[in-house]
């Protein structure tokens, strides 16, 4: 089969060598070569404009991301052809690390010695055990489900919120976004982003957390109302947030939150796809597509997912 790599953050340098030894019988292009149009299947992640005009043999558009709003609000997508999300170990793996650090930055007080560090100001807070804790996980996907696993290792509460009925051991699971956020301590967003979750996390959200808590958004930076995020830091409500995406990035160097005391601001890092252990699911749905069949995590188009 003949694949088209497009993307305007991947390197397709780092990606050939993997997929060129994995599916060693297909030919590879990297956009903007199209192969003249004839090209069976398309790895994209925040593609170029124009990448699915003139593809009128593609088979599966496979993102190289989990996220996929990019690709199913791009007004030419072919009708059709069947979008795979890119469900990837080592992605999944990340992101547990990175909420992980974050939850336990908050819970031991660490963003706060930090400021008193560089006050010269020597204090210590109350320490709290994991089991006086409760960590909400906004979305019970692959990644919330093994974010909350992760966390009930470590002895914390979790709560998790989903659209659609879920059932996890250990885990109040529930379809009422207040009665999660009412029971947390720290949120934490894993959600896809769609019209039905954007600007989930405003005012009236953000004050049912209880006092003292964080935000830890690590999804889309859709799901925030920054203003209403900074106001319930202003006055006390919350202790902290930790953001790891924007809905303009770079961050523009005007904004507050590189500023502000109480966010912890980093570069859209939380988890990052990796070759070395996300090409065998890529190969998996390329030889599926070979044999005539549907690969698995297909995006949901209803839902936006």
């Amino acid at each position: 089969m003949n694949i088209l790599f497009a993307s305007e953050k991947e390197k397709p340098d780092f990606w050939f060598p993997l997929l060129q030894k994995a599916l060693p019988e297909d030919r590879f292009f990297a956009w903007p070569d199209t192969n003249g149009g004839d090209i069976d299947l398309a790895l994209v992640a925040t593609h170029p404009p124009g990448t699915f005009a003139g593809l009128k043999n593609l088979r599966l558009i496979q993102s190289l991301w989990m996220g996929v709003e990019n690709i199913v609000a791009d007004p030419e997508l072919p009708r059709g052809v069947p979008v795979a999300r890119l469900i990837d170990p080592g992605m999944v793996h990340a992101m547990c690390e990175t909420v992980i650090a974050w939850v336990l930055d908050w819970h031991r007080h660490f963003y706060l010695y930090r400021r008193w560090q560089r006050e010269k100001t020597w204090k210590r807070r109350r320490q709290y055990l994991p089991s006086d804790r409760t960590v909400g996980i906004l979305g019970l996907g692959e990644l919330g489900s093994t974010v909350a696993a992760q966390l009930k290792r470590l002895g914390f509460h979790v709560a998790g919120w989903s659209r659609r009925p879920k059932s996890l051991d250990g885990v109040y699971c529930s379809m009422d976004l207040d009665d999660v956020l009412s029971r947390s301590d720290a949120v934490v967003c894993l959600l896809p982003l769609t019209a039905h979750t954007r600007g989930i996390l405003g005012r009236d959200a953000l004050s049912r957390i209880r006092k003292d808590g964080c935000v830890i958004n690590v999804a889309r930076g859709g799901h925030v109302v920054i203003a209403d995020l900074l106001a319930a830091l202003d006055a006390g409500h919350l202790a902290h947030a930790y953001l790891d995406v924007f809905e303009t990035e770079p961050l523009p160097q005007d904004s507050p939150l590189w500023t502000h005391p109480g966010v912890t601001v980093t570069p859209h890092i939380a988890a990052l796809s990796e070759p070395r252990t996300s090409v065998a699911k890529i190969a998996e749905h390329v030889e599926r597509v070979r044999r005539g069949e549907l690969p698995g995590n297909l995006v949901d188009f209803a839902a936006g997912y």
